[in-house]
């Protein structure tokens, strides 16, 4: 006879090899114990037997894990099951329930897990099945992030080797390095090979790229600059080093140009698909309507609290993003410092939020300056600038309306 009625738990200790399962039953009793290896069969060996050794449908079990993604917490939600996650550090401090000398296995910790998600669920995070939209534009925004990343060290690569044996040309590269200055090096990349060039050749490369900043003469004028006496061995392979640093900055590039391309795309289709679904501006629009959110911010507000903005929860976004400091009180001492445990692609976003909106929304260009006249430094500062437009934001998309800049001016504006 199938069970309907009972609840049971399932502590799962994820592993690289294999992971570690236990179930307990409403009372908290021991119903199963078992160890499973980390491949398709045995993900879904794991559900089944859960099920077998339950005697209940997957709607009836919920399972813990210390991870809020992955093969495991995927395979799971995609099967039904209800899952929950919690901090490793939280779970640390519930073994102690159970073993004082810190003493630690994986079948306890499966045990530990299990026996706390039945007695104080209000503490782990129910894991929902995301969009699929969702899922591939988190993936595309980080890997986006992570060829940025890339490409910032290739170019910190590039100076300090043209600091090496062509400093004249690091002069024309500024806080950018742009495809003109990746040609202009091909065209010249040493010093002796600046003899020779013409004007004109310099000029049809700069209208060709649009370059304003610079004129052909200028640029010829640095480059014949008095050079570095080094051995002809050293130059070489500088540039042969260059070269093989370009080649992989211009596949960067075209990469990262193809990433952004498809990110908007993903944005456009989600935003089509909320106006289908009632009148007024989308969530999407709402957000883009915010000083500060362009499409690097919406994407990553997109791919990292998607859930949180459709349910508005401004509590579980300052606690993500590194808005909400972190309170330490005792007695007569108190502690007020920056929370660490961030989501760092959010807090990022955050961050440039509030950096822009301080200086392209009047109300945030107030608060801003506010607080620094107090004292307090710019992040901080900053921090706060986006945490009061944290609150507004969830206001408005309540309300369903666009941000408007005028709605509260600065009190120097009004008295004026």
């Amino acid at each position: 006879m199938k069970n309907h009625e009972s609840l049971f738990f399932a502590g799962i200790d994820w592993g690289r090899n294999s992971h570690q399962v236990c179930v307990v039953d409403r009372e908290g009793s021991v119903i199963g114990e078992k160890s499973f290896k980390h491949s398709g069969g045995g993900l879904l060996e794991m559900a089944q037997w859960m099920r077998k050794i339950s005697d209940s449908e997957v709607c009836d079990i919920a399972a813990a894990i210390e991870v809020n993604h992955g093969p495991v917490v995927e395979s799971l939600v995609e099967q039904g099951f209800r899952v929950y996650s919690i901090n490793p550090k939280q779970l640390d401090r519930f073994r102690d329930r159970f073993c004082v000398s810190g003493a630690k296995d994986d079948r306890r910790d499966a045990l530990v897990l299990a026996s706390a998600l039945r007695t104080d669920r209000y503490h782990f995070r129910f894991i929902e099945p995301q969009d699929p939209n969702v899922i591939i534009l988190r993936e595309f925004n980080r890997t986006r992030e992570e060829l940025t990343a890339e490409h910032t060290r290739l170019v910190n690569r590039l100076r300090g080797l043209l600091f090496r044996y062509y400093p004249q040309f690091g002069e024309l590269l500024g806080k950018k390095v742009s495809a003109w200055h990746l040609e202009l090096w091909e065209l010249m990349p040493c010093p002796d090979s600046t003899k020779g060039k013409r004007v004109s050749t310099v000029k049809n490369l700069l209208r060709r790229n649009g370059v304003r900043r610079f004129n052909a003469k200028e640029v010829l004028r640095v480059l014949h600059d008095k050079k570095i006496e080094l051995n002809d061995a050293t130059t070489e392979s500088c540039v042969w080093h260059i070269r093989k640093i370009i080649e992989r900055m211009k596949v960067i590039d075209r990469q990262i140009k193809e990433t952004e391309d498809s990110i908007k795309q993903i944005v456009e289709t989600m935003n089509s698909k909320l106006k289908t679904e009632g009148q007024g501006p989308t969530d999407i629009e709402i957000l883009i309507s915010i000083p500060g959110v362009g499409h690097v911010v919406l994407a990553t507000l997109i791919a990292e609290a998607w859930d949180l903005i459709r349910r508005r929860d401004r509590e579980a976004l300052r606690c993500l993003g590194g808005t909400a400091p972190v309170t330490r009180q005792s007695g007569k001492s108190r502690q007020v410092v920056l929370r660490r445990a961030v989501c760092r692609n959010l807090a990022d976003a955050f961050h440039v939020l509030g950096r822009i909106a301080a200086v392209n929304d009047p109300a945030s260009k107030a608060k801003y300056k506010a607080l620094r006249a107090k004292g307090h430094r710019h992040c901080r500062s900053v921090r706060t600038v986006c945490d009061r437009l944290l609150s507004v934001v969830c206001a408005i998309l309540k309300k369903g309306e666009l941000f408007d800049k005028e709605f509260k001016k600065p009190l120097e504006d009004i008295a004026a």
